[in-house]
């Protein structure tokens, strides 16, 4: 199949398929007469792969490392199991910070007055000098 019938099955935009092939996430496909790339079921199979590891948060080098397991039949799954909580432990890193910053901007925004005076906290905060 073309590139826009793989993009269309895949739900992996041609773009992004084109990128995954320079960068070898999938191997270069087969080219017809006209030199256009031809995708089989194989290659469908690898994208969906890569989509639903993408939609997981897992970076590029872990889904090399993904595929390279789902390639061995022969694999541990415990090595599968170490890479998915390492990514929920960095998830839940990212959300301890994020809610760390959300607490910040609405303890600022509750010791604004909100009127007319030019006295802000969160300005002063904003403008106050950081520690290094």
């Amino acid at each position: 199949m073309n590139i826009g019938e793989t993009s269309r099955q895949s739900g992996v935009s041609e773009r992004m398929i084109r990128h995954y092939e320079k960068i070898g996430l999938i191997p270069a496909p087969a080219r017809r007469g006209a030199g256009y790339r031809d995708y089989g079921e194989r290659d469908l199979h690898r994208l969906r792969f890569i989509a639903n590891a993408r939609d997981l948060g897992f970076p590029i080098e872990e889904i090399r490392t993904l595929l390279s397991l789902w390639a061995n039949t022969g694999r541990a799954s415990a090595e599968v199991k170490r890479l998915a909580l390492a990514r929920a432990d960095e998830f839940q890193r990212k959300a301890e910070a994020l809610t760390a910053l959300r607490d910040t901007l609405i303890d600022l925004a509750e010791r604004c007055q909100g009127d007319e005076r030019p006295d802000c906290p969160i300005i002063a905060e904003l403008a106050a000098a950081r520690s290094a």
